[in-house]
C-alpha cells in the first residue's frame, strides 16, 4: 500500500466517521435514524434537499453512509486511490446530501457491474463510471416511491430498472466523452442526462406527469455555515504537513494545468498540492456563498463537497473564475437572482467547463459560462429532474458545441492560410 493510498483511505475514512457523529450528536441516534429511513423512502429527484425534507443529522448520516459504499467498493477492489476516486467519494458524499441515497445507489452500481460481467470486463475498470453513474439514482426512487407503485412491488420494480439502467451507462459514456473531448468535467452528467430523457420519455407515455418539486432549506444554521470552511482548511492544513518543502510550489504548478478529462493532480503535481488546492477552492466557494447571500444547504454543501473533489481531477482557480465569472454576467444580464437555487448551484458546478479555460482562455471560458447557464436553467425538465448532475448534463452540451466550433474555426483557418501561402509563392 503506498503512502498516498494510507493518507487518502485514513482522510475520506475519518470524514465519513466525522459526519455520522456530527449528524448523531445533532439530533441524537432515534431520531437521526429516523430522519435517515425517511429519506430513503422520498422520491429524490431534483431538488431534494434531504435537510429540508428530513433533518441535519439524517442527511449527514445519509451523505456518510452513501460516500462509504463508494470508499468501501474501491478499497475492496483494490483500486488505488487518486484524483478521480477522490472525487468520486467526495462528489457521492456531496449528492448524499440531495438526490443519493444508499438505496438508490446500488442498484445503479449493480448494473454497471452485471455490464462489465456480460462483455467479459473486470469491475475495477468501470468503478468510475459506476460511482458516477449513481446520478440516475432518483430513477430507483421515481418508481418505487413517485408513480403509484405500493409497497414490495414498487421497491422491487424501482430496483429493477435501476440495475437496467446501470447496466447501459458503460457503453454510453464512452461515446459522451467523444462529443466534449475530455473539456467537461463531469462526462456522466451528459451521460446520465442523454440517458435520462429516454427513461423520463418512457415514464411520461405510461401517463405519469413530472410535478415541479424543490425542497430548500433556508433557515440558518452554524453547524452547515462552518462545515466547508473548517473542512477546507483541515485539507490545506494536511497538504502542508505532508510535504512542508513544495507544497505551495506544487499548488502553483497546479494551476497552469488546463484540467481536461483525465487530469489526476496528485499524479501529475502531487498529493500535498492537492489537498491545498481542494481546500482553496472549498474555500473560495464558500466565501462567494456568503458574499452573494446563499443558503448553506444539502444542495449548496453537496455542490461544494463536489468542487473539493474534482480539485483533485480537473479544477483549479486558475481555469475555473472565467466560467463563473460568465454565470454572474449571464445572471445579472437577465436579472436572475445570484443566490437563487438555479444561479447559485450553476455557479459553483459550472467549474466542470473550467477546462475549456484552461485549454481556449479566459474569454472562452467567460462565454461558456454565460452559455452554461442559459442551458442548465432548462435542461432539467428535459429528463424530469431524474438526473442529479443537471449542470453536468448542460456543461456537456455546452463543452460540445464549443469544442465543435473552435476546433472547425482552427482547422479552417490553417487550411485557409496554407492555400493563401501556397498562392502567393
Amino acid at each position: 500500500m503506498t503512502k498516498q493510498h494510507l493518507i487518502l483511505r485514513n482522510l475520506l475514512s475519518s470524514i465519513i466517521l466525522l459526519f455520522i457523529i456530527i449528524g448523531i450528536i445533532h439530533d441524537g441516534f432515534s431520531q437521526a435514524i429516523t430522519q435517515f429511513v425517511s429519506i430513503q423512502l422520498s422520491p429524490a429527484r431534483l431538488i431534494s434537499d434531504f435537510i429540508s425534507i428530513a433533518g441535519i443529522g439524517g442527511a449527514l448520516i445519509n451523505s456518510a453512509l452513501v460516500g462509504l459504499v463508494g470508499l468501501v467498493i474501491i478499497l475492496k477492489l483494490d483500486v488505488k486511490l487518486s484524483g478521480p476516486t477522490f472525487a468520486a467519494v467526495f462528489t457521492l458524499m456531496g449528492f448524499g446530501l440531495f438526490g443519493k441515497t444508499v438505496l438508490n445507489i446500488i442498484p445503479i452500481i449493480l448494473g454497471v457491474y452485471l455490464s462489465g460481467k456480460f462483455v467479459g470486463k473486470e469491475f475495477k475498470e468501470y468503478i468510475i463510471i459506476a460511482l458516477f453513474g449513481t446520478a440516475l439514482g432518483p430513477i430507483v426512487s421515481l418508481i418505487a416511491f413517485e408513480i403509484g407503485l405500493t409497497g414490495v412491488l414498487g421497491v422491487i420494480t424501482g430496483i429493477s430498472l435501476g440495475i437496467i439502467t446501470g447496466f447501459f451507462l458503460p457503453s454510453l459514456a464512452v461515446a459522451m466523452l467523444h462529443l466534449h473531448q475530455g473539456y467537461n468535467l463531469y462526462n456522466m452528467g451528459l451521460t446520465c442526462g442523454f440517458l435520462g430523457l429516454f427513461a423520463a420519455s418512457f415514464v411520461k407515455i405510461s401517463g405519469h406527469k413530472f410535478v415541479g418539486q424543490m425542497a430548500w432549506y433556508s433557515e440558518k444554521s452554524t453547524l452547515l455555515t462552518l462545515l466547508i470552511p473548517v473542512l477546507s482548511l483541515f485539507l490545506i492544513i494536511l497538504g502542508i504537513i505532508i510535504d512542508k518543502k513544495d507544497s505551495i510550489k506544487s499548488f502553483f504548478k497546479i494551476q497552469k494545468i488546463p484540467g481536461r478529462l483525465p487530469s489526476d493532480f496528485m499524479d501529475i503535481e502531487s498529493l500535498a498540492g492537492t489537498l491545498i488546492n481542494s481546500g482553496v477552492i472549498g474555500i473560495v466557494g464558500t466565501l462567494y456563498t456568503i458574499i452573494i447571500g446563499g443558503d448553506f444547504n444539502g444542495p449548496v454543501i453537496g455542490g461544494l463537497l463536489t468542487i473539493i473533489g474534482f480539485s483533485a481531477f480537473g479544477t483549479n482557480l486558475k481555469n475555473s473564475w472565467p466560467v463563473v465569472f460568465g454565470v454572474i454576467l449571464c445572471a445579472l444580464l437577465f436579472k436572475l437572482d445570484l443566490n437563487s437555487p438555479g444561479p447559485i448551484l450553476a455557479a459553483i458546478f459550472v467549474t466542470t467547463l473550467g477546462p475549456l479555460a484552461g485549454e481556449f482562455g479566459w474569454k472562452v471560458g467567460i462565454l461558456a459560462g454565460f452559455t452554461h447557464l442559459v442551458m442548465v436553467m432548462e435542461t432539467g425538465g428535459w429528463h424530469g429532474a431524474i438526473n442529479l448532475y443537471n449542470n453536468g448534463f448542460a456543461g456537456g452540451l455546452t463543452a460540445t458545441i464549443f469544442v465543435a466550433v473552435i476546433q472547425w474555426y482552427k482547422t479552417n483557418k490553417t487550411e485557409f492560410k496554407d492555400t493563401f501561402r501556397s498562392k502567393m509563392k
